[in-house]
């Protein structure tokens, strides 16, 4: 079954509340961003699967020969896993507001994720993506909204793909907001409060 793809969190949601899907960054794992998304919205839901790769120990989403060098072929397929995963989980609550929200890693799936299946993810949150591919155009993110965050110092996420990221999801008609300090590859406090803004602007809770 597609609920069973991944070891995961889940804390279910309150009446009326938004469900947010969690994606941990390389070495991390399910918990990773579930005390920030319980700070934030303390009455959404959480689903925060566990990465099913091992690169020498550390948890990541799906495989890569080196840093930026994706294995594609790898990357395809388990995309298509956590759609379906997704998938399964979202119809479990019907009709609530559904965000995503991902870290390093767990970003770049789920950025994966949102140009594979536009019509999941109403709110996309990519804190550090890095795509080193030129996405396909897609159709269905044109009322979607998604925040993107990097640091123009980051040796992990160039800066300059991401300004590309930016663009490409503009072009698709999606509504971008972005938070970019000066740092590297580290969380700074204001994106954690873009973060805070985004969902406060774009998810209602109870």
């Amino acid at each position: 079954m597609a609920l069973d793809h991944y070891e995961f969190f889940e804390k279910s949601p309150v009446a009326g509340a938004p469900l947010i899907f969690a994606f941990h960054g390389t070495g991390g794992n399910e918990h990773q961003l579930t005390e920030l998304v319980g700070d934030l919205l303390p009455g959404a839901g959480i689903i925060a699967p566990r990465g099913d790769v091992s690169e020498h120990g550390a948890l990541r989403f799906f495989r890569r020969r080196a840093e930026g060098d994706y294995d594609m072929e790898d990357l395809a397929l388990r995309t298509q896993k956590m759609v379906d995963f997704v998938a399964a989980h979202k119809e479990r609550y019907p009709g609530r507001p559904v965000c995503g929200l991902g870290y390093s890693n767990g970003a770049n799936i789920l950025a994966s994720v949102t140009m594979e299946r536009p019509d999941l993810i109403d709110r996309a949150a990519l804190l550090h993506p890095l795509i080193p591919w030129q996405p396909e155009p897609v159709e269905g993110l044109n009322d979607r909204s998604v925040l993107i965050t990097a640091g123009r110092r980051d040796p992990i996420c160039p800066w300059p793909m991401t300004e590309r990221l930016v663009a490409w999801y503009k072009e698709q008609g999606a509504a971008v907001m972005t938070a970019v300090h000066d740092g590297g590859h580290e969380l700074r406090d204001g994106e954690i409060n873009a973060l805070a803004q985004f969902f406060e602007t774009h998810l209602e809770t109870t």
